[in-house]
């Protein structure tokens, strides 16, 4: 088995501390993949022709400007490049588009900037120029580490492929994660620990482990209805998801998230951006943003098809389809269900700010004494382990 060598703290000395806002970030999504994995429900598109980069990357920058008069002056925590497979652009279209962000809004030094990428696109010369164009955190859509799963997955990369891309990221950038997806089709519990175990041996500092969920609309979803696909049910998901708790905490990689692990310091500042209810700019087809404007806070989505989101940005300016305005109540809902997913629980002075009253104290009491929830000193409150199992039911009683 493959070791990695940890890599020196001094590599990440330049990120700025995490201070415990929200933040504001932005995020920029590049729709195209080489293939469409069968589980994937993502805004993700496969084209046979060469995708036109120059021309996505000047809507990219117009619908920026649109943005940034929806926003205002904002001072950017983090960055996100997702997809789609975003190594797929060169990295003068990464340049450029970074080049814009910083233009439209304050982008401070040492601010985290990650872009995804599939181990299959992984080319160390295209990983050297992202790198040289800014992005200092990469997140490897790795997804399993042994053959045989990668292709009922319908990856394009074989393990051998996933090794080279850990190696060569933790080469070339300060920070880097991967993610794996379990509870697969006849996986038993000694397989994934055994294979949790061999994914932290790799020296990353970050880990996001999702469940495998069957989406509507996938390929998987014909399948599993029509069961030629079995998934563990929820007893065995509960064992799974249980055992990823307890290994990942033994190896100092705790989860500070439902489905995300790290080790001190190594948490995903973008993410904990939306967990924490921050704002966000929302680029490109299919991005979603939320901006705050007065009283309200405003919920952004933009046309789903890339060509059609090309045509509205140079006809109009931006690609943006729906502008919800949410009102107090709607923002204390958002804020109690992304809160909810982190360790660090949700700050509730801000939550009775904005909902106007209090928990419901027998509510409060019965998810309390069945230890589905537990307040941390009186300011924050926090799902335990048991309640992160049904914290959909969780949320929903709290938010009556």
């Amino acid at each position: 088995m493959d070791n990695f060598d940890t890599p020196g703290s001094s590599r990440d000395a330049t990120l700025l501390p995490d201070t415990g806002e929200p933040g504001f970030g932005v995020y920029v999504h590049w729709p195209f993949c080489a293939a469409k994995c069968p589980y994937c429900d993502f805004n993700s598109h496969v084209r046979h022709q060469p995708v036109d980069q120059e021309r996505f990357t000047s809507a990219f920058l117009k619908e920026m400007a649109t943005v940034r008069a929806m926003s205002g002056p904002k001072t950017v925590t983090s960055i996100f490049l997702g997809g789609g497979t975003p190594s797929l652009m060169k990295p003068e279209t990464v340049s450029a588009i970074l080049d814009g962000i910083a233009r439209h809004w304050h982008v401070p030094d040492g601010i985290e900037i990650t872009m995804e990428a599939n181990p299959s696109s992984v080319e160390a010369d295209r990983f050297r120029g992202y790198r040289a164009a800014g992005v200092n955190r990469v997140s490897l859509g790795v997804q399993a580490l042994n053959d045989r799963d990668l292709k009922f997955l319908g990856r394009l990369h074989d393990v051998a492929d996933a090794l080279k891309a850990i190696r060569l990221a933790r080469d070339i950038f300060p920070r880097m994660s991967f993610d794996l997806i379990y509870a697969r089709q006849e996986q038993t519990v000694e397989q994934w620990e055994s294979e949790l175990r061999q994914a932290i041996s790799y020296a990353v500092d970050h880990l996001s482990l999702y469940q495998l969920t069957i989406e509507e609309g996938t390929p998987f979803y014909g399948l599993h209805k029509a069961g030629k696909l079995i998934v563990p049910d929820g007893e065995q998901s509960a064992v799974l998801y249980e055992a990823t708790q307890e290994i990942t905490a033994r190896e100092g990689m705790p989860a500070y998230e439902v489905s995300n692990h790290a080790r001190p310091g190594a948490e995903s500042r973008h993410n904990l951006t939306y967990w924490r209810y921050g704002d966000y700019a929302g680029i490109g087809p299919g991005a979603h943003g939320r901006l705050t404007r007065g009283p309200e806070k405003i919920a952004t989505a933009t046309e789903r098809k890339p060509e059609a989101w090309l045509d509205m940005v140079e006809r109009d300016g931006h690609g943006i389809l729906d502008e919800e305005r949410l009102g107090y109540e709607e923002q204390s809902d958002e804020l109690l269900l992304m809160g909810l997913r982190l360790r660090e629980g949700v700050d509730l002075a801000r939550w009775q700010q904005l909902s106007g009253r209090e928990l419901d104290p027998k509510r409060e009491e019965f998810l309390l004494e069945h230890k589905f929830i537990e307040r941390i000193g009186n300011s924050r409150l926090r799902c335990t382990p048991s309640g992160m199992l049904i914290l959909d039911s969780v949320v929903a009683d709290l938010a009556c």
